[in-house]
């Protein structure tokens, strides 16, 4: 099912160091990046995780964004699924206290697919996703409250214009976890997954955009010659990194890897993901810092796809692991 997914829209391992290599300091971008690496890397060491995710109403998630919801103590995602009765993807909210069970709380869009999530700095939810039919664009939405956003009552709505025909924008995705005060009801800031890495801002009536290429560079440099996509940031130790994904052949599903970035060092290193089954495709990162169960633990979400998936591992993926000392 991902490969039509896919072909529709695009229209443990440990960090070793070398014997003489550099050491890195502690409190440092480099250090931080290990650290990382060693937390997310094997799935088989996570706290809980689940492969094949689906909501309560039996749905397979496709690629899912997740944020906590503090007015209702519990977690909230947006993602998308395919329809068969009318051969369309659909963008729904779910919620979860567990982070594994999802219960599906309502539909926000059809023709509707990869979603991204934030809560807005003066209160409110902002959900941006790829709207079809052609010309495929990205929508920006706001919600002004959690039960506006349960309830699919939208506050505002901007279709954002097409200035790059090849691609429409790109994917959107969420700016919530660089740290600054980027999304309010007056402008809202998206980074949209185009081919030269767009980050673009809305006040809701006109839209704006710059290009950021080192970042596909990053990828092109790790001999990635076919798409170039997803990604997310977490500000970790004091640092943002960044997941990106990155097709090494084009049309071979089971060549996309997902890399550790950083604005830094811009330097992408890919994370060779150890799964149960010994699953080798990985797409549509997220990455957040969460609390659960009274512990801060790293959450990951990725897409495995078929094509380089081993024991049943395809679709969608969730996990987490605690944080040293917790």
């Amino acid at each position: 099912m991902r490969r039509r997914w896919m072909a529709i829209l695009l229209g443990a391992v440990a960090v070793v160091v070398a014997c003489g290599a550099p050491v890195a300091s502690p409190g440092s971008i480099e250090a931080a990046r290990t650290e990382l690496l060693g937390l997310i890397t094997d799935v088989t060491q996570a706290t809980a995780y689940r492969y094949k995710l689906t909501d309560d109403q039996g749905r397979h998630i496709g690629p899912m964004d997740v944020i906590w919801v503090p007015e209702a103590a519990r977690f909230a995602a947006v993602y998308f699924s395919w329809d068969d009765a009318d051969q369309a993807f659909h963008t729904h909210v779910a919620t979860s206290t567990n982070l594994l069970d999802w219960k599906w709380e309502v539909e926000l869009a059809k023709q509707a697919s990869m979603p991204a999530i934030s809560a807005m700095s003066d209160g409110g939810y902002v959900v941006a996703w790829e709207q079809e039919p052609d010309p495929i664009h990205m929508v920006v939405a706001s919600f002004d409250t959690w039960d506006d956003l349960r309830a699919g009552s939208m506050a505002r709505r901007f279709d954002v214009p097409i200035t790059m025909p090849a691609c429409g924008e790109g994917t959107p995705s969420s700016t919530r976890r660089v740290g600054s005060a980027s999304t309010s009801a007056s402008t809202t800031t998206v980074t949209a997954n185009a081919t030269d890495k767009r980050r673009g801002w809305t006040d809701w009536t006109t839209w704006q955009s710059v290009a950021r290429p080192e970042r596909d560079q990053a990828l092109i440099d790790r001999a990635i010659g076919g798409h170039i996509g997803d990604r997310d940031t977490i500000k970790f130790r004091g640092y943002e990194l960044m997941l990106l994904e990155g097709e090494r052949v084009p049309g071979d599903w089971s060549s996309w890897r997902t890399f550790l970035y950083d604005d830094k060092t811009r330097v992408a290193d890919e994370i060779r993901f150890k799964t149960h089954a010994g699953s080798q495709a990985f797409s549509n990162p997220s990455i957040s810092e969460v609390q659960i169960d009274g512990h801060d633990a790293i959450l990951v979400t990725l897409y495995l796809f078929t094509e380089g998936s081993r024991g049943g591992e395809d679709e969608e993926l969730v996990f987490y692991r605690t944080l040293p000392g917790e």
